[in-house]
């Protein structure tokens, strides 16, 4: 059994406060991402685009995780964790408040933009805070201090769906989309307007809060501990990461988690819709409910974030984390065959499996890395391209409408389910490593 030492102490220095600040900044990103991913569906509707080219917004919000990943590391690793978070909190705050400019301009490519902007900012704090929480307390208790950390990202992820669904989706103009496909350009217009200045309400609200955050924070003394090396060595220390087996395919496995979950979590909306007009609901009424179904599943998600923290205090980490995986396979076969309510149910379980995943998957990619995880760190935060690139195929697949006789919003969960057993075998081989390890 493992021991039950303090995970937010070390050498009888207490990191509380600081413990609580950079937490604060997992529930500001989760409510981010989860106000985004309806915003899909959002805009098909707002622009009269085809769910492919809604999905742009995944790939800007994502892209922007990607792009500035590493150049966040060697910000990071130049001046300090702080000043990374800082730097986060900032553009996070510039790409929402940008919303509204772009709004003005009525078009949809200036709101990819801010959201790019937003997500430079996202990859700044993700790069910053999970390697900071890392580094408040022993190596011992990483894992565990990050997965209580990350049990509030759901926290703020439940507060960004619930906005997004009374504040965005209920409150936008009830027409479907094939009587909006009818409006003339003056109609259109007239609509969209409307529709836009409900939907950059809630970033603007969410770009003032980060302001204070970021004032905060600055005023705040923070601790140094994980910032004792500056130099640079981009490529020495890139070659030195990646020639580690469980930092190089905790990478690979990252991709696959962050794809997998955000394409469960976007596409619940279209599958959920598809389910529920079938049994009589209105387009608006059916997207609205299964939002609401997507907040259940966030709720689940967060309460079994918790559960499975507990467990890691008896359960290796990488045999957690394939059984997790193998159950979310069964969940996902579901999804796939159930054309009824019954696949939606599947599609909700899946998020209780997710809820361990990514801060697992990043505990142990990072074990023994040091001072390189500032730039390990980078490495995972760019793998959050799977959130950019996996949603896009998905739905390019959901436009196709049929697929054998199915539905293609069925049959494109196929995509999940490979992640999944990408997964598995990630933690399989973790574990397998942890056994070795032990016996000798």
């Amino acid at each position: 059994m493992k021991s039950k030492e303090s995970i937010l102490s070390k050498d009888g220095v207490s990191y509380l406060i600081p413990f609580i600040l950079i937490t604060s900044c997992f529930a500001l990103w989760g409510f981010a991402n989860d106000i985004t991913n309806p915003m899909v569906k959002a805009f098909s509707k707002i622009f009269r685009m085809s769910v492919t080219d809604g999905a742009l917004v995944q790939v800007a919000f994502y892209g922007g995780y990607f792009a500035m990943a590493f150049p966040a590391a060697i910000f990071i690793r130049k001046y300090s964790y702080k000043s990374g978070v800082l730097m986060g909190l900032g553009l996070y705050a510039a790409g929402a408040l940008l919303f509204f400019p772009a709004k003005l301009t009525g078009a949809y490519y200036p709101f990819l933009i801010a959201y790019f902007i937003m997500t430079c900012g996202l990859s700044f704090l993700e790069t910053s805070s999970n390697p900071y929480i890392l580094s408040m307390g022993t190596e011992a208790t990483a894992t565990r201090r990050l997965n209580l950390a990350q049990s509030f990202n759901p926290m703020g992820s439940l507060c960004g769906m619930f906005t997004a669904m009374a504040f965005i989706q209920a409150k936008l103009n009830p027409m479907d989309t094939a009587t909006r496909a009818t409006l003339s350009p003056a109609e259109f217009e007239a609509v969209k307007e409307y529709d836009l200045s409900v939907l950059i309400t809630p970033y603007f609200v969410i770009g003032m809060v980060i302001v204070v955050m970021f004032l905060v924070i600055f005023f705040t003394k923070m601790p140094k501990g994980g910032d004792r090396q500056h130099d640079i060595n981009f490529v020495p220390t890139l070659k030195r990461i990646f020639s580690i087996k469980h930092y190089r395919e905790g990478v690979i496995a990252q991709f696959f988690y962050v794809g997998a979950q955000i394409m469960c979590w976007t596409f619940v909306i279209q599958y959920g819709t598809r389910v529920l007009v079938g049994e009589g609901m209105t387009e608006q009424a059916a997207e609205v409910l299964s939002q609401r179904y997507n907040i259940i599943a966030m709720a689940i998600f967060c309460c079994s974030r918790f559960i499975c923290t507990f467990f890691l205090k008896y359960i290796n980490a990488g045999k957690l984390l394939a059984i997790l995986s193998t159950v979310a396979t069964a969940l996902t076969f579901g999804v796939i065959f159930f054309q009824d309510i019954k696949g939606l149910y599947c599609l909700v379980g899946i998020s209780a499996c997710m809820s361990l995943m990514f801060p697992t998957i990043y505990g142990i990619a990072l074990q023994g890395l040091g001072d390189d995880a500032k730039f390990g760190a980078a490495g995972l935060i760019m793998s959050i391209l799977g959130g950019s690139v996996l949603p896009p195929l998905q739905a390019s697949i959901i436009d196709l409408g049929t697929i054998f006789g199915m539905p293609a919003v069925n049959i494109s969960f196929v995509l999940p389910l490979i992640c999944f057993l990408v997964i598995i075998t990630y933690g399989v081989r973790m574990y397998q490593a942890t056994k070795a390890t032990w016996r000798n």
